[in-house]
């Protein structure tokens, strides 16, 4: 059975929880559009909250809170970080959570997340959604971000190998910011797979991005798995250098993030990107992080 209440959390009076008899989903109603847990039912958060920050809201000041949320790409400063601290509206039909932001004083967007957790299996539907309330076309790209919690790992997947024999020409971008260091451990470099593992003891930032043609992205934080899933589309213009799948990390968490196509938005118009999310248990917890353990244990789950 697929259920909602309202309920309190972490200081904000109005949020819903969204949960069936394994998982469940709290979304913010006060600040957001945010998602701001993801797990197990009486388990561990699968999401960084931000404890200073808890119970805000208001101000002019954008806030990290932590949790699911939606942005706008490529990354600019100030329009990128047009704050998110009031009240949504939101409407539940029995099954889908929607919610609506009012639109952004300094970008003229309006930010829409509808929210669907399946009631008989662990899988989430999330549909990121960017509305033009301007009277002129804008340029942009849906951008959604997941900020997990400390002591996980990102797993992408590269490319399958092609001998150049039969194939010249390049597979994928790898895309570095100023501040990547590739030799930062924290980095796994696999023939199949690129990782990127929190360690708190680590303070320093670091991102890379790709062209995921695979469609899936994966955080691991012991045995717990989340898999998201989302679109390629190989006609398309992505942004961040051809970009539609990130990584970023700093001492406090790890983000997964995923980019519709950059587009153009006539007034009026909206734009949308879906990601599919999955929850599951492996039967151990990983004892390396070489590709073989990748494909034993984490793709039959993803082609299921």
């Amino acid at each position: 059975m697929n259920l909602m209440e309202k309920m309190e959390y972490k200081g904000w009076p109005n949020c819903i929880r969204l949960f069936n008899g394994e998982i469940e989903l709290i979304i913010t109603t006060d600040v957001g559009p945010r998602i701001i847990r993801c797990g197990y039912i009486n388990g561990p958060n699968l999401f960084y909250i931000a404890d200073a920050e808890t119970g805000k809201t208001g101000g002019t000041n954008w806030r990290i809170y932590g949790g699911h949320r939606l942005w706008h790409a490529p990354e600019v400063m100030p329009r990128t970080y047009s704050p998110d601290n009031e009240p949504l509206a939101y409407t539940w039909n029995g099954k889908t959570l929607k919610l609506a932001q009012s639109v952004e004083s300094t970008t003229g967007i309006a930010k829409e997340m509808d929210i669907t957790l399946d009631s008989g299996k662990n899988h989430i539907t999330v549909i990121h959604r960017l509305v033009n309330k301007n009277f002129w076309a804008i340029e942009t790209s849906p951008w959604a971000i997941t900020a997990h919690a400390a002591g996980g790992r990102a797993i992408l997947p590269q490319e399958p190998y092609v001998d150049p024999v039969e194939y010249l020409l390049p597979a994928r971008p790898v895309v570095l910011w100023y501040y990547t260091h590739m030799g930062d451990p924290r980095w796994i470099w696999g023939n199949k797979y690129i990782q990127l593992i929190h360690d708190s003891n680590i303070t320093s930032e670091q991102k890379t991005g790709i062209l995921n043609k695979q469609g899936w992205a994966a955080y691991l934080h012991d045995k717990t798995l989340m898999i998201k899933k989302f679109q390629f589309d190989p006609e398309a213009l992505y942004p961040d250098y051809g970009c539609n799948n990130e990584v970023y990390v700093n001492e406090n968490l790890l983000e997964i993030e995923t980019l519709g196509p950059l587009s153009k938005i006539a007034p009026g118009s909206a734009v949308e990107h879906t990601e599919q999310w999955l929850i599951t248990t492996l039967e151990q917890t990983l004892q390396s992080a070489h590709d073989g353990d990748i494909d034993r244990n984490i793709l039959p789950i993803i082609h299921s």
